[in-house]
């Protein structure tokens, strides 16, 4: 009985949520971030415990920041969270082989490039990291649109109606996205067989992840992706899609690429690869941290020992 019911209201946000995507799409896409914008203002004032965490993260993470600063940064976090929805319902309908120059602008990614065409030529593996930062979705998306084939690996949606809709659309144009549960082996024969793998690597890893240093707090980070790397000896992009002017145009670039060779003489490799890899995310984050997702509870999981602070 719970079941059939719980089937029930799933397929009812599911028919809700794709009315609402009907129409978005009869509509502007200025208009829609603009209405997100507002959406997310509001939420802002409503969502009182995570506005709460979102503020001290920031203070936490940039002690001269004013209590003003963080603020609004706060709530420009949360504004972009909804912006992001809308930006996810329009990019199969904005960003084509005819159309992407308008809406994205590539950095310095030509080595980047360089190590996906080696890829196709059989000539290894590849990992991909960013973090919830930005249009996350954007980078698989375009590199599919040039021809250039990405699996990335991430939680499936509780919803199934909703989960497959939205795989259907980051799938598009030849984007694969495997479940993160149980995606250990297929993630290692991609790597093995010259794929190239995607992560959002800024989640708390819990009791069980390496302590990393990020934002001068230490924080529970994922030992897979290093353990990965070093296992079939493959190198790791850090990169970022960055909002630009608060529209549907976005940026494209490379933060830091870690080969094989920069941890061959580390002592300890696997810390090596993870802070590295850390560091880089906190040095985009910087760059424009309304883009970062500050309501998550990055810091939740503490070293032996130490205190949590509030909203950790």
């Amino acid at each position: 009985m719970d079941k059939r019911r719980n089937d029930l209201l799933d397929q009812l946000i599911y028919a809700a949520v794709r009315l609402a995507a009907m129409l978005i799409h009869a509509l502007p896409v200025e208009f829609c971030l603009a209405t997100g914008r507002m959406l997310g203002r509001v939420w802002y004032r409503l969502d009182a415990r995570h506005a709460a965490r979102a503020r001290a993260n920031l203070h936490n993470c940039f002690p001269d920041f004013t209590p003003g600063q963080c603020d609004k940064i706060a709530r420009q976090s949360m504004e972009h969270l909804f912006m992001l929805v809308v930006e996810i319902l329009f990019t199969t309908r904005l960003i084509h082989m005819e159309t992407w120059r308008k809406y994205v602008e590539l950095g310095d990614i030509e080595p980047t490039l360089e190590l996906m065409l080696r890829r196709k030529n059989g000539r290894g593996g590849l990992i991909m990291l960013t973090g919830h930062y930005g249009n996350w979705e954007i980078t698989g998306y375009t590199l599919a649109t040039l021809g250039f084939e990405t699996v990335s690996v991430a939680r499936a949606l509780n919803n199934p109606y909703l989960n497959n809709w939205l795989m259907g659309v980051r799938q598009r144009r030849g984007q694969r996205v495997v479940d993160k549960k149980g995606a250990a082996m297929e993630v290692a024969e991609l790597l093995q067989s010259g794929g190239v793998v995607a992560f959002v690597a800024d989640q708390n890893a819990g009791p069980k992840g390496v302590f990393v240093d990020f934002f001068g707090r230490k924080a529970s980070t994922y030992k897979s992706i290093a353990l990965l790397a070093m296992q079939f000896e493959v190198p790791i992009v850090v990169g970022y899609a960055r909002r630009m002017d608060g529209g549907f145009r976005f940026k494209v670039d490379t933060q830091d690429i870690i080969r094989p060779e920069d941890w061959k003489e580390e002592a300890d490799p696997l810390i090596y690869i993870t802070q590295r890899y850390t560091k880089a995310i906190e040095e985009f984050v910087r760059a424009a941290p309304a883009q970062y997702w500050w309501m998550h509870r990055r810091w939740k999981t503490r070293p032996k020992g130490e205190t949590a602070m509030p909203y950790d």
